[in-house]
């Protein structure tokens, strides 16, 4: 961006409140000070975040306040304005960036050292532990932003950032075998990204979710059935991953496993689990996983499999000053896919 002089304020929401949507716990400053990038950093000017639940989460204090009036958003895709005199030579000013959910790892503990950086307990979040994307500039360490496959627009690249990369993860941690038959239980941002990833590799993909257009969403996308939340699919299951953050799922979910079947658990925040029978959802070697965050490794590699095959993103788009209203559609099941907010 040859010439392009860094103003000094933007735009941005902060969640000042924490509740339920209705109690608007987001607040809208149009004239919030442009965050200056520390000496390892980025400064991005912002032209697409996507619209997580994980940012719901946030907003609505599901998730403990690890920064008073963050700005949510992790599915960031900009342009990099102006790079830290520490932040190496990976990224240049006026380079296409992806800003994710994982922002920093210590790098030194047993996790970060075995290769499992998204365990490590020092980690940090963008949008959570740091300013994010609901905004029209944001910060990234170099060392955790991320170069983007061509080919893509940057709403189509934004809900990859977060959707994509804990989807793909999810499917990695639920051992599908190969040509196996996988079950997707919600069908928003991630899944159906998810389930475009799982057909590319052969799966046959069984869709429960409580919207009649997502499942029209997942019968045009190759699903081989798509039926309500909690309905049995029509063939045992040799994985599943729960993407709706609703423990009661966890039940039907295992009861629809075959023998050695695995359940993962592919949010960051679940309701509370209703009592299991041993016999109906355990036995025979079914088993649970939770999936927390990723590592760069994971975003990497997901990426790199986008810029091979061609994923759909589908899901509307708000303008950035709409943002609340994009997380209330969230709330009410008024979305099919990802949205994404343009500034």
């Amino acid at each position: 961006m040859a010439g392009f002089t860094v103003p000094t304020t933007m735009r941005a929401w902060r969640v000042r409140r924490p509740g339920p949507m209705r109690s608007n716990p987001l607040e809208f400053d149009a004239s919030a000070e442009v965050p200056l990038p520390a000496p390892d950093e980025l400064l991005v000017a912002v032209r697409a975040c996507g619209v997580c639940r994980t940012d719901l989460h946030v907003s609505e204090g599901d998730l403990a306040v690890h920064r008073p009036g963050v700005t949510p958003g992790h599915e960031v895709v900009g342009e990099v304005v102006v790079v830290g005199p520490d932040a190496g030579d990976g990224f240049a000013v006026g380079d296409r960036v992806g800003i994710a959910w994982l922002r920093h790892t210590c790098g030194v503990c047993q996790y970060c050292l075995r290769g499992d950086e998204n365990l490590c307990p020092n980690s940090r979040y963008s949008g959570w532990d740091a300013d994010g994307g609901y905004a029209e500039f944001a910060t990234v360490p170099a060392a955790f932003a991320h170069h983007l496959p061509d080919g893509y627009s940057d709403s189509e690249l934004a809900p990859l950032l977060c959707a994509g990369i804990i989807g793909y993860r999810s499917l990695l941690r639920a051992q599908l075998p190969a040509g196996g038959r996988l079950g997707l239980y919600g069908f928003g941002g991630s899944a159906h990204l998810t389930a475009q990833v799982a057909l590319a590799q052969g799966a046959e993909v069984h869709v429960m979710t409580r919207g009649a257009e997502a499942r029209r969403l997942a019968l045009d996308l190759g699903a081989a059935s798509a039926q309500g939340a909690a309905d049995p699919p029509p063939v045992k299951l040799d994985a599943a991953i729960l993407f709706a953050p609703v423990g009661e799922l966890v039940l039907p979910a295992l009861e629809a496993l075959d023998r050695g079947g695995t359940l993962a658990v592919a949010g960051i925040h679940l309701s509370d689990i209703p009592s299991l029978n041993y016999q109906r959802h355990l036995f025979q070697e079914r088993q649970i996983r939770s999936v927390t965050s990723n590592t760069r490794a994971d975003a990497r590699e997901f990426l790199a499999f986008a810029g091979r095959h061609r994923i759909e993103v589908t899901g509307p788009e708000y303008p950035l000053e709409q943002a609340d209203r994009a997380l209330t559609d969230l709330v009410e099941g008024r979305i099919a896919g990802a949205a994404v907010l343009l500034p």
